[in-house]
């Protein structure tokens, strides 16, 4: 895939955007960047693999310096209910048509958004609606790694708030290495070199989500209720430019 400057400068900007929002809340870098580079162009299959990439190699930077702080039990609990889902959706995001998973992957960002704006907390507090929303969230991950909300709301419940992020960084890892040895063993194009040349551009939003995460925290829901509103034009906009075209 081909970009002229201006669109290679937005690309810069998103993966900063993505890096940033990563370490800044946790989760969220996909979810949150993924609806702005479809609208640029190319399908989920051509930019997951990069998404995945960086958050391979990010999520690793991050862990080296804290892989003590994992609750490491729990994330094995959980994996019985998000593993399964997880390689359906894989399956699914190579054998749906592009169009299908687009769709898709603005609906349900629409659908945070939603949440965000009007502090509707995606909560639980029954062991059966935590499987359900760990089943979806799996789902959802497989077929488009945007099933961040829903894991962390049971996470947040389970989850000492001091092992947390870590914990969710130790559980991204691994769907995201699911998912990229599918796209290996299926012969998916992957843009390596460009993923690579992104890095760097990420690893400023890495560094600055990092010092940030804390005052993001203090001020979530503000900081929710900002970017669902950013993200329900964005989505609305490439839904409509998708079945007008």
């Amino acid at each position: 895939m081909s970009f002229d400057a201006a669109s290679l400068v937005l690309v810069g900007l998103i993966f900063l955007w993505t890096g940033f929002v990563r370490t800044g809340l946790g989760f969220g870098g996909a979810a949150l960047g993924l609806p702005l580079m479809l609208l640029l162009g190319g399908s989920p299959i051509y930019w997951l693999p990069i998404i995945g990439l960086h958050l391979l190699f990010f999520s690793s930077l991050t862990l080296l310096k804290s892989i003590k702080k994992v609750d490491w039990h729990y994330l094995q609990r959980s994996l019985l209910w998000i593993i399964p889902p997880t390689l359906i959706g894989v399956a699914g995001l190579l054998s749906l048509p592009d169009v299908v998973v687009i769709v898709f992957i603005y609906l349900i960002t629409i659908f945070y958004a939603i949440t965000w704006i009007f502090d509707h907390k995606i909560t639980s507090h029954k062991p059966w609606v935590d499987k359900f929303l760990l089943i979806i969230g799996g789902y959802v991950a497989g077929t488009s790694l945007t099933g961040a909300p829903l894991i962390v709301a049971v996470y947040m419940r389970h989850v000492a708030k001091d092992y947390l992020r870590n914990t969710l960084f130790v559980l991204w890892f691994l769907l995201v290495s699911i998912k990229m040895i599918a796209f290996l063993a299926m012969d998916v194009m992957i843009d390596w070199q460009f993923s690579l040349a992104l890095i760097p551009i990420a690893a400023v939003g890495h560094v600055i989500g990092i010092k940030a995460h804390q005052k993001i925290i203090e001020n979530d829901q503000l900081f929710k209720q900002w970017v669902g509103g950013a993200l329900l034009l964005i989505c609305s906009f490439g839904l409509s430019k998708l079945f007008l075209s």
